[in-house]
């Protein structure tokens, strides 16, 4: 105690709570998350779900949960820069944002002027899903500029096609209305691992009772915690669904009246299922005869039922065909009359906002062709880099997504990107296999930086974010960049000078009634908003009393494009290349990445540089876990190492995907191996229809 005899006082030192900012997860992905951000003193220092969200509801998958590191990487692009090394060395030296840009509108005036604006490739996926940073203003300027346009497959474009062959719409059952299912089947989906937000609806109806299967070539994290896994032949899906409407028809076990009420082309189909009986299923499938019929008549009579597809069984030759089937299983049982009953694929078609306003395709009739572009597709980049002609591809513009890693057939991806008279220009947060082919590159938002409206293609929540945290360095958004590269192309168009807010407004600017009255304000306040898809409080049964998006408004079977060929990449395909190949290869999306965007993590990188085999596969070959192997065909050939265990059966083989090049010891991932081939519906890619060989590497 001091002298005077009082107590010795101290300052109390109050610690400032941290601010809490919303925004949206921006990644490819059904779940399109709610987020809430701590800041303290500028920076983001935690990162959550939002508890409010129905979707949401608090937590985070592991791969966003730690995407603060991603924000704050010391390898975060942060400067324009320009190109000083050969194409694919990655060398590169600062620039201004007043020479990038201008360099850019040079060469692209150039090229317009010498070989036409076609020449002109923009190359863009969804590593953003935002509206604006997505396929907004970009689209704007490549119309304008009279650019080819991009087929845009490499994804869902098979799937998609097949849900709307069968539906009219894609539309699907709620996440919601899982809880109330008492059969779950996951079909080419691991929820686990790309839809975990799904899984806690899941976790209900099961302790309701329900019971989870599971349809997979790979015995994932999902198929794990299955009540059974049926291991299906990689392509096979539509014979399997054939195989079930086989037994549910033959048993009288499908709903009738739904049938008689709601659908056509019930004979054709009855004629179709006879001619696939279970033990053809089985020699086609590789599921047991007892199975298949165990399954469906489980399936028939378990109300209600659900099916969650996803895209894995549309990246095959027959992808398309076979979303189209298992889509008319729902209406074959009546089951989208129940809550909990239907199906879900993707839900995107419901945000019925209006992009054709956004986008603005009537700028092609004032660009240098007074008409529309050329379409090139963007699963064959091999092809478009190296043979296209009239004219010949002379630029390409690459944002939201990374073709190096990505794309099918990639020795020829690459031969077409390191054309010297190539002029690249790559938009991009970091320094991917595709940022090191670039000619000029730009330095972007992450979506915690920017203003965007987001829709959903797993529930029916629309979202908007603004900015949470500053941008760092000279970075911009893509909005941003397009905006400044409308004006020294000199485009005096109005729409090039529209804010986020006024594009915002125009894309809500629709009659439609699920979107007709929600308004930018409304987003502001509530930051969710729930389309006007049902009644407050009521579920959403989209095909309850019919209303198909089909001519005829209701689901027609159209057996005749059902009927089942195996892929010519498969067990069962073309004889001269089984022999030489005889694993089918699966490039499963890894657990813990989103396609290539956290390739340069060290958890990615990890799970992306195994090769899983079956114990039957690796022992005549003398592979044992932990031994590096080289897995090739015709097209190339990558290095890995097994991984001998129980997750795939015999005569598969998985790599897990998307692995950056350069992290690799020969610089190739899997994508060397994958065809350009393309789907039958929807011309998408056929990344799951790959016969290989597998060999251990010499010491």
């Amino acid at each position: 105690m001091p002298a005077s005899g009082k107590p010795e006082t101290h300052p109390t030192i109050i610690k400032e709570m941290p601010e809490v900012r919303h925004s949206v997860c921006a990644l490819d992905c059904p779940d399109t998350c709610s987020l809430l951000v701590n800041v303290d003193g500028g920076k983001g220092s935690h990162l959550r779900g939002d508890p409010t969200h129905p979707i949401t509801r608090g937590f985070l998958c592991g791969k966003v949960a730690r995407y603060l590191e991603r924000e704050y990487s010391p390898e975060r692009l942060l400067y324009p820069q320009k190109r000083i090394g050969s194409k694919g060395a990655g060398k590169f030296e600062r620039i201004s944002w007043d020479e990038a840009l201008g360099t850019i509108a040079v060469r692209l005036k150039s090229i317009s002027a010498d070989h036409g604006s076609e020449a002109i490739l923009p190359y863009s996926y969804a590593g953003t899903m935002g509206l604006l940073n997505g396929g907004g203003m970009d689209r704007r300027f490549f119309h304008r500029l009279g650019a080819s346009r991009l087929d845009r497959t490499i994804c869902s474009s098979a799937g998609g096609a097949g849900l709307a062959a069968m539906l009219g719409f894609k539309y699907g059952t709620e996440p919601e209305q899982f809880r109330h299912s008492k059969l779950i089947i996951a079909w080419g989906a691991n929820i686990l691992g790309n839809n975990v937000h799904l899984w806690p609806f899941i976790v209900d109806a099961r302790r309701n009772g329900a019971r989870l299967y599971t349809i997979d070539p790979v015995r994932n994290r999902t198929g794990r915690l299955s009540d059974k896994h049926f291991s299906i032949f990689p392509g096979s899906d539509l014979a399997l669904a054939l195989g079930l409407m086989h037994v549910i028809i033959g048993e009288n076990l499908h709903d009738a009246d739904y049938v008689a009420s709601y659908t056509e082309g019930f004979d054709a189909l009855k004629e179709l299922a006879a001619k696939y009986p279970p033990e053809r299923v089985e020699a086609l499938t590789g599921i047991d005869r007892a199975d298949v019929v165990s399954l469906a008549r489980e399936y028939a009579t378990t109300r209600p039922a659900v099916i969650r597809v996803n895209y894995g069984t549309q990246r095959s030759e027959r992808g398309g065909t076979a979303v189209r089937a298992i889509a008319a299983l729902p209406a074959l049982i009546g089951s989208w009359r129940e809550i909990g009953g239907g199906l879900q694929l993707s839900t995107s078609q419901s945000f019925r906002l209006n992009k054709e306003a956004l986008e603005m395709p009537e700028l092609q009739y004032v660009s240098p062709l007074r008409r529309e572009a050329r379409i090139v597709n963007m699963s064959e980049l091999g092809k478009a880099l190296t043979t296209l002609d009239h004219p010949a591809v002379k630029a390409m513009i690459v944002y939201n997504s990374n073709p190096a890693a990505i794309a099918p057939n990639q020795n020829l991806v690459l031969k077409g990107m390191r054309r010297e008279d190539l002029f690249t220009v790559v938009l991009e947060q970091f320094q991917t296999d595709t940022a090191d082919h670039a000619d000029i590159l730009l330095p972007v938002t992450t979506f915690l930086e920017h203003t965007d409206l987001y829709l959903a293609y797993g529930h029916y929540y629309l979202q908007l974010a603004r900015p949470a945290l500053p941008a760092p360095g000279e970075t911009k958004s893509n909005v941003e960049i397009f905006r400044f590269l409308a004006e020294r192309m000199g485009f005096e168009d109005q729409c090039f000078l529209d804010s986020e807010d006024d594009m915002i407004r125009t894309l809500l600017n629709s009659e439609h009634p699920f979107v007709k009255g929600i308004t930018i304000e409304q987003l502001e306040r509530e930051r969710s908003v729930r389309l006007n898809v049902s009644p407050e409080g009521q579920p959403f049964l989209p095909f309850a009393q019919g209303g198909f998006g089909t001519a005829s408004g209701k689901c027609n079977f159209h057996a005749e494009a059902l009927d089942y060929q195996p892929p010519t990449e498969s067990r069962l395909g073309a004889a001269e290349l089984r022999s030489k190949f005889p694993l089918e290869m699966i490039s499963a999306k890894s657990h813990d990445s989103m396609n290539s965007t956290f390739g340069n993590q060290s958890w990615t990188h990890r799970q992306t540089s195994v090769l899983l085999l079956n114990r039957a596969d690796a022992e005549p070959r003398g592979i044992t876990s932990g031994d590096r192997v080289r897995m090739f065909n015709a097209r190339g050939s990558c290095t890995l190492v097994a991984e001998v265990d129980g997750e795939v059966r015999s005569g598969v083989v998985c790599a897990p995907s998307v692995r950056w090049n350069k992290l690799s010891p020969d610089g190739l991932n899997v994508n060397v191996l994958t065809s350009d081939r393309l789907t039958d519906l929807g011309g998408g890619a056929t990344f799951y229809s790959c016969l290989v060989e597998v060999e251990k590497c010499g010491d």
